[in-house]
């Protein structure tokens, strides 16, 4: 059994599993694009990632320090840290072919794999 310490139950119900996708869109407030891209990776998540993934949105005029420590230089970027290596994609997200293949999910005939 593994203790976390400090953190409560409902926590650590949330955190990923290690094969989930832990992705981190980060945006520029309200701005077209960014609104775009926050629309589309939200839809590509529930279509290609339903259950298996967490999404964190982070505005970098509210947190710019998120920004400055995954090192981000222009947005909207999408970063993701989990599973495998870190990956990043930049631009509104409209693209899901280049999106699919960045991340590494694998689609066949029947469905997500």
């Amino acid at each position: 059994m593994t203790v976390i310490k400090g953190k409560d139950i409902n926590e650590l119900l949330t955190l990923p599993k290690l094969k989930d996708f832990v992705l981190r869109l980060y945006i520029t407030g309200a701005t077209p694009k960014s609104m775009r891209a926050v629309e589309n990776i939200k839809r590509f998540c529930e279509t290609y990632l339903r259950g298996r993934y967490r999404l964190d949105i982070v505005d970098i005029y509210q947190q710019p320090w998120l920004a400055e420590q995954d090192q981000i230089i222009a947005v909207p970027t999408l970063v993701k840290t989990n599973p495998d290596k870190l990956c990043r994609l930049i631009g509104d997200l409209s693209d899901t072919d280049k999106i699919l293949r960045v991340l590494g999910v694998k689609v066949d005939r029947n469905g997500i794999e």
